[in-house]
């Protein structure tokens, strides 16, 4: 697979399936290399990931993430290998634990150790039987990671790693624990506003969504925020966690992760212009025309 340097991550349940397609396209021919689709309680990322992939050509159409736990790991395999069949191996799959509120809470099931349930994840889907017509290669997996242990495993069975709302710091400590040859898939949010107070002022009813999520809160921490600045949102927060700026400023931010050691950056553009949810294609024209 050639998953290339850019891509773009972005909810896509506020679309109809031919908006969504269209969307889709459009982002092919602005030349971004892969789209991240993630999964909530809103569309199921394998149903729509093969609409997507018949709708375009030669983008990548990645989950950011697939929860393990609304899948038997058989069941995950076999759609993996059918979606990279189905379009001549343009199929990355994410998958990652996500959070214990949303899995206890939201889907009132048990939420285990996250490194070893993934472990177990992957071996077993590792020992599934698969009978149908096989991709030409064997498809790529990513697993969503932030802390050490789990990057660990990320570079021990599988292709890699998706860690999401970092910054190019946390890229950094990824690489330097996951080794020089793995993937190292990286999201950060972007908007594309030049005055400080509404850019930050756009960020902030974002990073509340997850603020209360203890894997990120966590996270955070690890790198050297303190829990005021994440219970506040304070600048010095969105500024870590957020690119915003010009085009060039962006550029710049993506470049960092590059730097230190991503392999991929995929940008989740928040539009300062619209509602929350709005994908904003002012920010993404002049991003890859950069």
């Amino acid at each position: 697979m050639d998953l290339g340097k850019l891509g773009v991550w972005y909810f896509l349940d506020g679309l109809s399936s031919p908006d969504a397609a269209a969307a889709a396209q459009r982002i092919e021919k602005l030349g971004y290399n892969a789209l991240w689709i993630p999964e909530t309680v809103g569309k199921n990322p394998l149903v729509l990931a093969s609409w997507l992939l018949a709708n375009t050509s030669e983008l990548v159409i990645a989950t950011g993430i697939v929860n393990i736990y609304h899948r038997e790991p058989g069941v995950t395999m076999a759609a993996q290998k059918t979606l990279a069949e189905q379009s001549g191996g343009r199929f990355l799959l994410g998958m990652g634990v996500s959070h214990k509120p949303l899995v206890e809470g939201v889907r009132g099931l048990e939420y285990g150790p996250p490194v070893a349930t993934m472990r177990a994840y992957l071996e077993k889907m590792a020992a599934s039987p698969y009978s149908a017509i096989a991709p030409d290669e064997e498809p790529p997996t990513v697993i969503a990671a932030l802390g050490p242990k789990m990057l660990e495993l990320a570079a021990q069975s599988c292709q890699g790693a998706h860690p999401y709302f970092t910054s190019p710091e946390h890229t950094k400590m990824a690489r330097e624990i996951m080794g020089p040859d793995t993937w190292l898939c990286v999201e950060q949010k972007v908007i594309l506003e030049t005055d400080a107070a509404i850019a930050r002022g756009v960020a902030r009813p974002v990073a509340t969504m997850y603020a209360a999520l203890p894997n990120y809160r966590n996270n955070w921490l690890r790198m050297g925020l303190a829990e005021e600045d994440i219970n506040d949102l304070s600048d010095k927060f969105i500024d870590a966690t957020f690119a915003w700026g010009s085009a060039e400023d962006i550029r710049q931010r993506i470049d960092e992760h590059f730097d230190a050691g991503a392999s991929h950056v995929c940008i989740q553009p928040i539009n300062p212009n619209g509602k929350m949810g709005d994908l904003d294609w002012e920010c993404l024209e002049q991003v890859s025309s950069i």
